[in-house]
């Protein structure tokens, strides 16, 4: 996936519920101030309850209401409209009419409030913020609403539109609340008119929010790299410890059987020179097979080098499996380690990790015993089952006479063993047998062809 694709779906919202990013203190502070602005820009304005209407022509003037007379309760013919000078200096006056709104009522300044406070959370809970400023505005304009407070809400109804739209990860609940929050505002007097005032407003509050969302498409890009690049060092950190792991199994068993030999043959040189020779023949044949192992491993690691073939000249040999198990069992038996090999059932084709992770039990196991229980004798068993593969190696424990302490192992063999079975569903158990000695059994699920 490229980097612009895995940006289109991180705007469309593919990410977890309850995961929204977390906000800065300047991000709440400036909500915090556009929402405060917004709200006592509302309540002052509708708390100027007398505006003047201006008309070109006194013809045009509507007509008042008739007037109850106080006495007798007979409609009166109304008042004529006072016209006010509203050009000072103009050859004619122009007429004008000035309105008296009723009182504010404590439920239209909830109201009032209604619509601008719940920005503070715009980006949090963008989508409820859009319905409550909406729900809010109508529920205002049910009553009588100045002019000057008519323009504000619609400004705080623009804000939490574009909140809805930048913010929400519920990419169609967010297109349907815009298109039914459009009804309201075709239906009810929502919309100002658009005066020299507004004018400026509906022209810079569009850049404002255009720069912002730059803005934040340019931060939510860089997080997006920073993202990927810790996916990336963790991916490498991954590889590291796997390789670390891939060498700690090619190499320890080698290195343990031409430790036994060398050591057996040191003993023998001078009374049997023949079986000193044998030693070192098998000190050599596990020297050549752990170089052979070690290469495969290392040209791994040279297939991103220069060149049209980094691991052309590497020997890459196949990885081992249980066709190797006799080549890995005689080995152990040339160090003076008894063991016994036992497959049960039909031996099947198994895929080639699952192989490897069967060979891997084993040597780990035996190299275990050949480590910390030299004397001891081993029994290996393969049962290949219908949807399993079962490896179980047990010894029986002991040490033999005069032999060196077992060197102290770094842990990380049956740690690495694990690792591996779990990724292909397997499960590994170890520990001490009742009569004596150790044991380590494996099971593998396997896919029925």
């Amino acid at each position: 996936m490229s980097r612009y694709e895995a940006f289109i779906d991180r705007a469309r919202g593919r990410r977890p519920l309850g995961a929204a990013p977390a906000l800065s203190r300047w991000a709440w502070a400036a909500d915090g101030l556009l929402a405060l602005a917004l709200a006592i820009a509302t309540v002052i304005g509708d708390l100027n309850r007398s505006y003047v209407e201006v008309w070109p022509d006194l013809d045009d003037l509507p007509a008042p209401p008739p007037v109850p007379d106080p006495v007798t309760g007979e409609l009166l013919p109304p008042p004529l409209p006072s016209a006010v000078p509203w050009k000072t200096g103009a050859p004619h006056p122009v007429p004008a009419v000035e309105h008296v709104l009723p009182p504010v009522d404590t439920w239209e300044m909830a109201a009032a409030l209604l619509t601008a406070l719940p920005l503070v959370l715009r980006r949090r809970f963008p989508l409820a913020v859009f319905w409550v400023v909406t729900g809010a505005a109508v529920l205002l304009h049910l009553g009588d609403v100045s002019e000057d407070a008519t323009k504000v809400t619609f400004v705080s109804g623009l804000v939490a539109a574009y909140s809805a739209a930048m913010y929400s990860p519920h990419r169609k609940a967010v297109s349907a609340s815009l298109a039914a929050g459009l009804v309201p505002y075709a239906v009810l007097p929502l919309v100002p008119d658009v005066d020299g005032g507004l004018v400026l407003v509906l022209v810079l509050l569009p850049l404002a929010l255009a720069t912002h969302g730059v803005h934040l498409w340019r931060q939510r890009t860089r997080e997006l790299r920073e993202e990927q690049e810790a996916a990336l060092h963790r991916a490498v950190e991954a590889e590291r410890s796997r390789i670390a792991r891939e060498l700690h199994d090619v190499v320890t068993h080698n290195v343990s059987m031409m430790t036994i030999q060398a050591g057996a043959a040191r003993m023998v040189l001078d009374s049997s020179p023949d079986q000193a020779r044998e030693a070192i023949r098998a000190v050599e044949e596990a020297g050549r097979t752990a170089m052979s192992e070690l290469r495969h491993v290392m040209g791994l690691l040279t297939m991103a080098a220069d060149g049209p073939d980094p691991a052309a000249d590497v020997d890459l040999a196949p990885q081992p499996g249980l066709d190797r198990l006799t080549e890995l069992t005689d080995r152990v038996r040339s160090s003076g380690v008894p063991v016994e090999v036992e497959t049960r059932g039909v031996p099947a084709a198994l895929p080639a990790g699952v192989d490897l992770a069967a060979y891997r039990v084993v040597q780990e196991a035996l190299t275990n015993v050949v480590r910390h229980a030299p004397g001891a004798r081993v029994s290996v068993t393969v049962e290949y089952g219908p949807d399993r593969l079962l490896v179980e190696v047990m010894d029986t424990g002991g040490r033999a006479r005069g032999s060196a302490d077992p060197e102290p192992g770094g842990g990380h063999g049956l740690l690495g063993l694990r690792e591996r079975l779990a990724i292909y569903g397997g499960t590994l158990r170890t520990g001490a047998r009742p009569g004596g000695g150790y044991r380590v059994r494996a099971v593998i699920p396997v896919e029925a062809p």
